[in-house]
């Protein structure tokens, strides 16, 4: 597709979100719109339903910022407004029945979720109650988990494209942890509970028994159910909540292991963090994840002791920790945002010019998931979904995989 078809005729991209801080989805869409920025026949817009914020994440100048809030409107009439050609939306309600409807609008639906999430957080387990369900109308949908966009999408009638997130540093120019101490980090809000930060800290009773100068750093705010836990196991001097940070790289170059300990996730940006500066990382059955592999050791169960175990192996073993370290950064090495914007660009031309050809490489990209390895990761995670919500013990595979109890 010619570039210069464009340069008479600007493309007007929005992307919507509530507010514009303090959140992964803000995290992705700042770092797109700085990188597709650069595209002099693209102009992007900001919008969202609160106020302008202060510490909001950071934006290229030129784009325009619109804040519902503030000009008192709701979104059809900023969308009618600023005759916006392609809406970037990632909320997972009804309005996606109506924003399906926009004829002047190309809507993109960006799944910053999981269907885990839906069952553990929401507790709905139909596919007829879920943003899943809305998507099987939609053209243009992306998701970030391989398991959902290779295999469960198809068996619910979902056509989707896999995205990665942006990387929130460049790979070349990050000077890796030297792996030399015993401390830890996570990063991520503690105020979520499905970030489950109670076991890692939990696992520290153990931990320091066997490595008394540990410590832990948590880039987040510490709340009062949490705080509880730290006086109540006697970690004071063990755990650190540094608060919200924009600039997380002096914790990073100061880590040797990282632990994820969430229920779910989509895409997380702290394992990517992680992982480009060469640390070793604890899952807690994230075994889904496009960044699950490399330097890495997935557990499948949720208890302190485990991951306290895994973690004394990684700290006390010197050449273990390195191994997984290089495996770890290794894995980022294409993981390369220069790349990743260039194939929203060609998903933003394609759904602007309808050109279907280009619409459908991407749909059609290489490297899906096999059949093999789609049954064996949803094996373990029915596993561990009848260990942790006993209202699903007896849940059959094929109800799993098609998301219904009836």
């Amino acid at each position: 597709m010619n570039a210069e078809y464009f340069m008479t005729k600007y493309i007007r991209v929005a992307y919507y979100c509530n507010s514009f801080r303090y959140g992964g989805i803000e995290r992705v869409f700042s770092s797109l719109i700085s990188y597709l920025s650069k595209e002099k026949y693209f102009i992007f817009y900001l919008v969202t339903r609160t106020k302008v914020l202060k510490d909001e994440y950071a934006i290229p100048k030129k784009t325009k910022r619109i804040s519902l809030y503030e000009k008192n409107l709701n979104l059809y009439e900023a969308i009618k407004h600023e005759k916006i050609d392609i809406l970037i939306y990632n909320y997972e309600d009804k309005e996606i029945e109506k924003l399906n409807k926009l004829n002047k609008t190309k809507v993109i639906f960006y799944n910053h979720s999981s269907f885990l999430y839906w069952i553990y957080q929401k507790q709905l387990y139909n596919l007829k109650d879920t943003v899943y369900y809305r998507y099987r109308n939609c053209k243009y949908v992306i998701s970030l988990i391989p398991l959902e966009n290779d295999y469960l999408f198809k068996k619910w009638g979902i056509k989707s494209i896999l995205m990665d997130n942006p990387t929130t540093f460049d790979y070349n120019s990050v000077i890796p942890s030297n792996l030399e101490n015993n401390n830890i980090i996570m990063l991520g809000r503690g105020t979520d509970p499905v970030k489950r930060y109670n076991l890692p800290i939990e696992a520290m009773k153990y931990i320091i028994k066997e490595i008394p100068d540990c410590q832990m750093n948590i880039i987040s705010k510490l709340n009062k159910k949490l705080q509880n836990i730290i006086l109540r196991l006697k970690l004071e001097n063990n755990i650190k909540f540094t608060g919200y940070l924009k600039k997380v790289e002096t914790y990073l170059t100061n880590s040797s292991l990282h632990i994820l300990s969430s229920l779910s996730e989509s895409y997380p940006m702290a394992l990517g963090e992680a992982k480009i500066f060469g640390i070793p990382s604890i899952l807690c059955g994230l075994d889904y994840l496009t960044l699950s592999k490399g330097g890495t050791i997935i557990i499948y169960d949720d208890e302190p002791a485990t991951i306290a175990n895994e973690a004394i192996k990684i700290l006390k073993d010197r050449d273990l920790r390195k191994k997984m370290g290089q495996e770890a950064r290794e894995s980022m090495k294409n993981k390369k945002n220069k790349l990743l914007a260039e194939k929203w660009r060609k998903l933003l031309l394609s759904i602007y010019k309808g050109d279907d050809k280009i619409y459908l490489e991407l749909l059609n990209d290489k490297d899906k998931m096999t059949d093999n390895e789609a049954n064996q990761i949803l094996n373990n995670q029915l596993i561990l979904l009848k260990k942790r919500r006993a209202r699903f013990k007896n849940i059959t595979l094929e109800k799993f995989i098609f998301y219904s109890l009836t």
